[in-house]
């Protein structure tokens, strides 16, 4: 299933020790609603790993990157609940960017994703881009197991421009990833697989990509649109 608008906000974290519980009942009661119904918001997705840390990635999908710094949502961001107030302090290992949608395509919504955090090496940006769009998302998605690929750009000045209180709350600052491939499938075997075979560091830093790249595999939770 394509992107519902042109912004994405991605989040990738764990929680400290024996906070799970209170963290998913505020952020599935309280926070995800809560973020949604800001104007621009169209939809929210939650994973949690199959594998390695941080246990657990989600994004927004906005209408454009420029809802991110809109004053509704700043306004949110000025203003956290009590119960915000007590739980964003457990978390930890943080990474949150505010990204642009560069391509999106795919008819359905898998149960398994894989996250590809990487960015493009010195002079080396439109030919990493080229071969995403135009090569290896397309490769991707003829796969049979695969639902639909994406490519985000993060937008680092978005991502940092609000110094917000909700944002104090957190026991250290949000770390930011440059560019995100999702790759959304029905079998995690198979995605492991396919991103191995296609999507591995060799082949991707002859294409223009610099190290480190960080590969994560997560299942899917939680669809909440309004």
């Amino acid at each position: 299933m394509t992107m519902a608008g042109q912004g994405v906000l991605a989040f990738w974290h764990d929680v400290a020790a024996g906070s799970d519980g209170e963290f998913d009942q505020w952020h599935l009661r309280e926070h995800i609603p809560e973020r949604v119904a800001v104007p621009g918001f169209l939809r929210a997705r939650r994973y949690t790993t199959l594998g390695d840390s941080p246990r657990y990635f989600y994004f927004y999908e906005t209408e454009s990157v420029d809802t991110l710094q809109s004053p509704a949502y700043l306004a949110r961001l000025a203003d956290p609940t009590p119960w915000t107030k007590r739980t964003m302090p457990v978390v930890r290992n943080n990474k949150r960017t505010a990204c642009r949608v560069v391509e999106s395509k795919g008819a359905g919504l898998g149960g398994v994703i894989a996250t590809l955090e990487l960015g493009p090496a010195a002079g080396r940006e439109e030919e990493l881009r080229a071969w995403l769009t135009g090569t290896a998302l397309r490769s991707a998605g003829e796969h049979p197991t695969i639902v639909a690929t994406h490519l985000l750009e993060g937008d680092a000045g978005v991502s940092t421009a609000a110094v917000s209180d909700e944002k104090k709350l957190l026991a250290t600052p949000d770390a930011l990833v440059r560019w995100v491939l999702l790759i959304e499938g029905i079998d995690h075997a198979a995605l492991a697989a396919m991103c191995r075979d296609l999507l591995g560091t060799d082949a991707l830093t002859r294409r223009g990509a610099a190290e480190p790249i960080t590969l994560g595999f997560y299942r899917l939770q939680l669809v909440y649109s309004k």
